[in-house]
Protein backbone atom coordinates (compact mmCIF):
# COMPACT_ATOMS: atom_id res chain seq x y z
CA UNK A 1 0.00 0.00 0.00
CA UNK A 2 1.49 3.38 -0.67
CA UNK A 3 1.20 5.94 2.29
CA UNK A 4 -0.82 9.13 1.65
CA UNK A 5 1.47 10.62 3.96
CA UNK A 6 4.04 12.56 2.17
CA UNK A 7 5.38 15.25 5.28
CA UNK A 8 5.76 13.60 8.86
CA UNK A 9 5.92 17.17 11.16
CA UNK A 10 7.38 16.52 15.31
CA UNK A 11 6.11 19.34 17.22
CA UNK A 12 8.83 20.88 19.72
CA UNK A 13 10.72 23.98 20.55
CA UNK A 14 14.20 24.57 18.15
CA UNK A 15 17.50 25.48 20.31
CA UNK A 16 19.37 23.68 23.19
CA UNK A 17 17.53 24.75 25.98
CA UNK A 18 14.47 22.91 25.02
CA UNK A 19 16.29 19.88 24.06
CA UNK A 20 14.53 16.88 25.91
CA UNK A 21 11.81 18.66 27.18
CA UNK A 22 8.10 17.45 27.86
CA UNK A 23 7.09 19.51 24.88
CA UNK A 24 9.41 18.47 22.14
CA UNK A 25 8.30 14.61 22.24
CA UNK A 26 7.48 14.98 18.63
CA UNK A 27 11.52 15.97 18.17
CA UNK A 28 12.46 13.23 19.69
CA UNK A 29 10.71 9.94 17.69
CA UNK A 30 11.59 12.24 14.59
CA UNK A 31 15.20 11.79 15.45
CA UNK A 32 14.33 8.04 16.13
CA UNK A 33 12.39 7.73 12.21
CA UNK A 34 15.89 9.79 11.12
CA UNK A 35 18.03 7.11 12.91
CA UNK A 36 15.70 4.20 11.50
CA UNK A 37 16.21 5.86 7.50
CA UNK A 38 19.57 6.89 8.02
CA UNK A 39 19.07 10.73 7.21
CA UNK A 40 20.34 14.19 8.35
CA UNK A 41 18.42 16.71 9.74
CA UNK A 42 19.57 20.50 8.08
CA UNK A 43 18.49 23.70 8.78
CA UNK A 44 16.50 25.05 5.99
CA UNK A 45 16.21 28.57 7.08
CA UNK A 46 14.02 29.86 4.02
CA UNK A 47 11.26 26.74 5.39
CA UNK A 48 11.78 28.04 9.03
CA UNK A 49 12.78 24.33 9.81
CA UNK A 50 15.50 21.26 9.67
CA UNK A 51 14.46 19.02 7.24
CA UNK A 52 15.63 15.67 6.49
CA UNK A 53 14.23 13.71 3.63
CA UNK A 54 12.85 9.65 4.55
CA UNK A 55 12.26 7.12 1.84
CA UNK A 56 9.61 9.47 -0.27
CA UNK A 57 8.95 10.98 3.22
CA UNK A 58 9.58 14.75 4.27
CA UNK A 59 10.86 14.60 8.32
CA UNK A 60 10.32 17.98 9.35
CA UNK A 61 11.12 19.99 12.62
CA UNK A 62 9.34 23.41 13.03
CA UNK A 63 11.90 26.37 14.09
CA UNK A 64 9.57 28.71 14.53
CA UNK A 65 8.52 27.74 18.09
CA UNK A 66 5.40 25.66 19.16
CA UNK A 67 3.00 28.08 19.16
CA UNK A 68 3.67 29.18 15.60
CA UNK A 69 3.93 25.34 14.11
CA UNK A 70 1.18 26.06 11.35
CA UNK A 71 3.75 28.96 9.72
CA UNK A 72 6.11 26.22 9.27
CA UNK A 73 3.84 23.53 8.05
CA UNK A 74 0.96 25.72 5.47
CA UNK A 75 4.16 26.77 3.53
CA UNK A 76 5.72 23.57 3.32
CA UNK A 77 2.28 21.96 2.03
CA UNK A 78 1.31 24.50 -0.45
CA UNK A 79 5.33 24.11 -2.12
CA UNK A 80 4.81 20.58 -2.35
CA UNK A 81 0.66 20.74 -3.41
CA UNK A 82 0.05 18.01 -0.36
CA UNK A 83 -3.44 18.43 0.91
CA UNK A 84 -3.87 18.37 4.74
CA UNK A 85 -4.38 14.42 4.70
CA UNK A 86 -0.57 13.65 4.03
CA UNK A 87 0.23 15.40 7.01
CA UNK A 88 1.34 13.47 9.72
CA UNK A 89 1.85 15.77 12.86
CA UNK A 90 3.27 14.43 16.34
CA UNK A 91 3.08 16.13 19.00
CA UNK A 92 3.05 15.85 23.03
CA UNK A 93 -0.51 14.81 24.96
CA UNK A 94 -0.39 16.17 28.54
CA UNK A 95 -4.28 13.79 29.04
CA UNK A 96 -2.17 10.83 28.42
CA UNK A 97 0.78 9.44 31.19
CA UNK A 98 4.22 8.76 29.69
CA UNK A 99 3.66 5.12 27.75
CA UNK A 100 0.60 5.83 25.88
CA UNK A 101 0.34 6.95 22.03
CA UNK A 102 -2.61 7.81 20.47
CA UNK A 103 -3.14 7.85 16.09
CA UNK A 104 -5.84 9.87 14.97
CA UNK A 105 -7.47 10.78 12.08
CA UNK A 106 -8.37 14.15 12.61
CA UNK A 107 -9.54 15.92 15.77
CA UNK A 108 -9.57 18.88 17.74
CA UNK A 109 -6.35 21.14 19.44
CA UNK A 110 -7.18 19.92 22.90
CA UNK A 111 -5.71 22.66 24.45
CA UNK A 112 -2.35 22.40 22.16
CA UNK A 113 -1.13 25.13 21.23
CA UNK A 114 0.80 23.43 18.15
CA UNK A 115 -2.18 21.90 16.88
CA UNK A 116 -4.06 25.30 17.23
CA UNK A 117 -1.32 26.69 14.90
CA UNK A 118 -1.41 24.21 12.32
CA UNK A 119 -5.38 24.01 12.76
CA UNK A 120 -5.66 28.31 11.93
CA UNK A 121 -2.81 27.83 8.98
CA UNK A 122 -4.44 25.05 7.13
CA UNK A 123 -8.19 26.46 8.19
CA UNK A 124 -9.28 22.25 9.00
CA UNK A 125 -8.65 19.65 11.91
CA UNK A 126 -8.41 16.71 9.33
CA UNK A 127 -5.25 15.76 9.74
CA UNK A 128 -3.34 12.68 11.22
CA UNK A 129 -1.19 12.72 13.90
CA UNK A 130 0.14 10.62 16.62
CA UNK A 131 -0.34 11.97 20.44
CA UNK A 132 2.56 11.31 22.75
CA UNK A 133 1.40 10.83 26.67
CA UNK A 134 3.89 13.44 28.76
CA UNK A 135 1.69 12.81 32.00
CA UNK A 136 0.21 15.63 33.85
CA UNK A 137 1.93 18.31 36.07
CA UNK A 138 2.26 16.96 39.56
CA UNK A 139 1.07 20.07 40.94
CA UNK A 140 -1.57 22.66 39.93
CA UNK A 141 0.01 25.26 38.39
CA UNK A 142 2.63 24.41 37.17
CA UNK A 143 1.96 23.64 33.29
CA UNK A 144 4.46 25.51 31.77
CA UNK A 145 7.21 24.37 34.01
CA UNK A 146 5.80 20.78 33.36
CA UNK A 147 6.02 20.81 29.70
CA UNK A 148 9.16 23.05 28.76
CA UNK A 149 10.64 20.94 31.74
CA UNK A 150 12.95 17.98 31.36
CA UNK A 151 12.21 13.98 31.93
CA UNK A 152 12.91 12.70 35.20
CA UNK A 153 15.67 10.57 35.42
CA UNK A 154 13.03 8.10 36.55
CA UNK A 155 10.71 8.32 33.50
CA UNK A 156 13.90 7.92 30.83
CA UNK A 157 13.53 3.89 30.11
CA UNK A 158 10.09 4.53 29.72
CA UNK A 159 10.82 7.25 27.74
CA UNK A 160 12.78 5.33 25.16
CA UNK A 161 10.38 2.62 25.10
CA UNK A 162 7.91 5.16 24.28
CA UNK A 163 9.66 6.81 21.66
CA UNK A 164 10.76 3.69 20.03
CA UNK A 165 6.91 2.48 19.95
CA UNK A 166 5.70 6.09 18.83
CA UNK A 167 8.85 5.50 15.91
CA UNK A 168 6.57 2.07 14.92
CA UNK A 169 3.45 2.93 14.89
CA UNK A 170 4.49 5.56 12.59
CA UNK A 171 6.32 2.94 10.27
CA UNK A 172 3.60 0.87 10.73
CA UNK A 173 0.90 3.60 9.70
CA UNK A 174 2.69 4.37 6.65
CA UNK A 175 2.51 0.81 5.48
CA UNK A 176 -0.81 -0.23 6.46
CA UNK A 177 -2.92 2.74 7.05
CA UNK A 178 -3.52 4.78 10.61
CA UNK A 179 -6.97 2.65 11.00
CA UNK A 180 -5.14 -0.27 11.60
CA UNK A 181 -1.93 1.09 13.11
CA UNK A 182 -4.32 2.55 15.45
CA UNK A 183 -6.12 -0.75 16.23
CA UNK A 184 -2.60 -2.03 17.40
CA UNK A 185 -0.92 1.03 18.87
CA UNK A 186 -3.93 2.40 20.46
CA UNK A 187 -4.54 -0.45 22.73
CA UNK A 188 -1.13 -1.49 23.49
CA UNK A 189 0.26 -0.22 26.62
Amino acid sequence: MDSPIKIIVGLGNPGKSYADTRHNAGFMVLDKLAEHWGCVFQLDKKRKAELAAGPGILLVKPTTFMNESGACVRPLMQFFKFSPHQVFIIHDEIDFPLGTIKLREKGSAGGHNGIKSIIAHLGTQEFPRLRFGIGLPRGKGEMVGHVLGKFRPEERELLDVTIARAADAVLYTLSHGITLAGNIYNSAG
